[in-house]
């Protein structure tokens, strides 16, 4: 009989990086060890020598948050938790909910009224967890749970979560693992600011290990239309399609700073109509179907490299969602080539033209 494969997943491979003990449960959905993949056409319109993509849309619900949420909750349910609760845009909530599911423990969720995509809530449905649909935005519903979990016997699991930062870490090793170092840039969509925090931390401790020879320029993108990061200024009415983005006090607001400080990179804002034309440029260019908030790492470039501010070099590109999350925006964004043919080989022949 063959033996059975060693379970797949961010706390089986990585436990030697992360904060784990005997008695943490290695819980996984098969998280992490997300495909690579090469640009076939974008790089070039950036003007990049090589850009790749990280398909974090590639995770078990659909986005990046799988990494760290997988951490976040299996130190929780060391602790003693029951049950956990989280503020979300919609990506969190899910994947809160999913591992909440795998591990037999409650989950709430708070959602901002009328701004999460249909696809992140079906999910969260699905997986049973109870929302509540507050009226405000985001930063207020990370704002009521926090003080909700202080007050009550119920693990906090947003990125404010220390567990979240160490467990997303790992895609900066899977990168230089996969490229044999890191890139020259690391461009990220920047929302509560978790993300480029955890990836900062992660190449940092590649260098340190000796698997990068060097630390990347961290390049953060924000919707123009939430983008405190890139104005210095608290936004209380963020809007912007990209709905996973739309934060106007990142969480992780300090963490971003001095990523992008220290690495030498940028943190700019983009339009919602450039990201949805690199929204548009890597479903049509690349065959990478992505939400709209994970093409602002691509608007980003594209708009550097049209400006003349990129001249060479390898750069990576996190695609942190996929696109099946916002289904509206894809019902909004894309119009069909579809023609009517009776059923016939002359009649199908007819209706292409040939």
């Amino acid at each position: 009989m063959t033996e059975p494969q060693q379970p797949r997943g961010v706390l089986y491979r990585w436990a030697s990086i992360l904060p784990v003990t005997e008695a943490t449960p290695r819980i996984t959905l098969g998280e992490g060890d997300t495909p690579l993949v090469r640009s076939v056409a974008l790089g070039a319109l950036c003007g990049l020598d090589e850009l790749w993509f990280k398909l974090e849309m590639c995770n078990p619900t659909g986005s990046f948050k799988d990494r760290g949420m997988v951490l976040a909750v299996a130190k929780a349910v060391e602790g003693g938790a029951k049950a956990i609760m989280c503020a979300s845009t919609g990506n969190t909530s899910a994947s809160a909910a999913a591992y909440a599911a795998r591990c037999g423990i409650e989950s709430y969720v708070l959602v901002p009224g009328g701004n999460v995509a249909a696809g992140k809530l079906a999910q969260a449905i699905a997986f049973g967890t109870r929302i509540v649909q507050i009226d405000g935005n985001f930063d207020e519903a990370l704002n009521a749970a926090r003080e909700l979990t202080q007050k009550h016997p119920v693990a906090l699991v947003n990125s404010v979560n220390p567990h979240r930062i160490q467990g997303q870490k790992t895609a900066a090793y899977e990168i230089c693992e996969s490229l044999g170092d890191a890139p020259d840039i690391l461009s990220v969509p920047v929302g509560n600011a978790g993300n480029i925090t955890a990836y900062w931390k992660g190449f940092g401790e590649c260098a340190e290990r000796g698997l990068a020879t060097l630390h990347p320029r961290m390049y953060g993108f924000q919707a123009a239309g939430a983008a405190p990061l890139v104005s210095g200024k608290l936004v209380e009415h963020p809007e912007t399609v990209a709905s996973a983005i739309r934060i106007g006090n990142p969480a992780s607001w300090s963490g971003a700073i001095s990523a992008r400080d220290e690495s030498g990179g940028l943190i700019e804002a983009v339009t919602d109509e450039e990201i949805l034309e690199a929204y548009g440029l890597l479903a049509a260019k690349e065959g990478l179907f992505v939400e709209p908030a994970s093409a602002a790492s691509v608007a980003g470039l594209l708009k550097l490299g049209r400006a003349g501010r990129l001249r060479g070099g390898r750069a990576a590109a996190i695609l942190t969602g996929n696109g099946l999350k916002d289904p509206d925006t894809a019902a909004r964004h894309y119009h069909p080539d579809i023609v009517v043919s009776d059923a016939t080989v002359a009649g199908v022949e007819r209706a292409l033209g040939w």
